[in-house]
């Protein structure tokens, strides 16, 4: 009878999920908050709390963290990984600065301590690649000259994951200064390592792993990237720090092949991971922090567009370029809500978790919309200043960056 339950319970969960997926599809929105949504109707509090398959869908979850973190661990390999700290380190320091230190404020604002500080400064620091790169995507801008930019953003964040997880893992779980400076050396050690071995054998270890049997080759990959997550979550380490290193060290054909069979199940586990977190969140909790939510979400979705517009420039990009690229960066999500649920986990402060949902959710919203209308919005309010500098007389002399905005093409910028 509890094999019965717990089938149809999942099952309806799976099922309510792809009906969810394709309603976002067809207005070209990101599903993440209709999962989270999902997630707050299923649990306590909700409309239809689960009771039989919420264990399983506990273990599903974990999963769904790895293969995220797996998955954006094999978009790139260990050379991009080291050019893009030697070029844009810069970049993810002001992005760091910039995004961290608002949600470290609201925590202590708030009088929720420096754990839930450092975990509420990861919540608002992370940009969503997920939602990101579908967002670029559906615009048709892969191609200009301002996206590598906010990938390079991207790929910094994710490295700063490396190092931020086992922080705040060690930080959750009570452990002491020295405890956490011995997880800390170990993830260094793994990612440095890692790094190292990638880059030196990173032929031979995909020539390993590759297989022309989709069959073989997913259950290898898979059996490995669990294998590893499983063997850093023992040393302390963040499971998902063990898969994206996986990830990373993988290339070529190898990477290529793994991409196209877990991409799937990728979007099954993460759909179902989403749902979790919104299990653990009460409805009724959401109202208190929906205004510190907004507000928090209205400043990092400026210094979002900040840091994007700040990076552009640097490397040389025109005007409205530059306005497109902090657009983009503003999304949060699955980074967001990854963090947030270690310390739900953990018990650190009731308001968190419930604070982190309410802010993903409007930035999640929010984020498409920036990606889409800041450039124009901008170049309007840029036009109209002109034109009242015009009206009285001003000197117009195009300075030369707006000189540059105004000779760029549509396309190749």
């Amino acid at each position: 009878m509890h094999s019965a339950v717990l089938l149809i319970e999942f099952g309806s969960i799976i099922l309510c999920l792809g009906l969810l997926g394709r309603f976002a599809a067809r207005f070209r929105l990101s599903p993440i908050p209709l999962y989270l949504l999902a997630g707050l109707a299923f649990g306590e509090g909700g409309l239809l709390p689960l009771g039989a398959s919420e264990e399983f869908v506990a273990t599903g979850a974990e999963i769904g963290v790895i293969l995220l973190l797996l998955m954006l661990g094999l978009e790139y390999t260990a050379g991009d990984l080291v050019t893009n700290l030697k070029s844009h380190y810069p970049a993810g320091l002001v992005d760091g600065a910039l995004n961290a230190l608002p949600g470290a404020a609201m925590a202590l604002l708030l009088g929720w301590g420096p754990v839930a500080a450092v975990v509420l400064a990861g919540v608002t620091w992370i940009s969503s690649s997920g939602v990101i790169a579908k967002v670029l995507g559906d615009l048709g801008r892969v191609g200009n000259r301002e996206t590598p930019v906010i990938l390079s953003v991207l790929v910094l964040e994710d490295l700063a994951m490396a190092v931020y997880l086992p922080i705040v893992t060690a930080l959750v779980a009570g452990a002491g200064l020295l405890a956490g400076s011995v997880t800390l050396a170990i993830a260094l050690g793994a990612a440095g390592l890692v790094l190292f071995v990638a880059v030196r054998y990173g032929r031979v270890i995909s020539r390993f792993v590759s297989s022309d049997d989709p069959e073989k080759l997913l259950l290898v990959v898979l059996g490995l990237t669990i294998l590893v997550a499983g063997v850093a979550q023992q040393l302390q380490v963040s499971a998902a720090v063990g898969a994206f290193l996986v990830g990373i060290a993988l290339s070529g054909e190898a990477a290529e092949g793994a991409h196209t069979l877990l991409s799937p199940l990728r979007d099954l586990f993460a759909a179902v991971f989403f749902v979790f977190f919104g299990l653990h969140t009460d409805p009724a909790s959401i109202p208190p922090v929906l205004l510190p939510a907004l507000g928090l979400a209205v400043v990092t979705a400026l210094t979002k567009i900040a840091t994007g517009y700040w990076a552009a420039r640097r490397a040389g990009i025109s005007v409205r370029g530059r306005w497109r690229a902090g657009g983009a960066l503003v999304a949060r999500g699955e980074f967001s809500i990854v963090i947030a649920g270690l310390a739900v986990s953990a018990g650190i402060e009731p308001s968190l978790g419930p604070l982190a949902t309410a802010y993903v959710l409007i930035l999640v919203i929010l984020g498409p919309l920036t990606a889409r209308y800041t450039e124009p919005l901008a170049t309007r309010l840029t036009r109209r200043r002109a034109t009242a500098h015009r009206d009285t007389g001003a000197d117009l002399t195009p300075r030369p960056a707006e000189a540059e905005a105004g000779a760029e093409t549509p396309v190749g910028d």
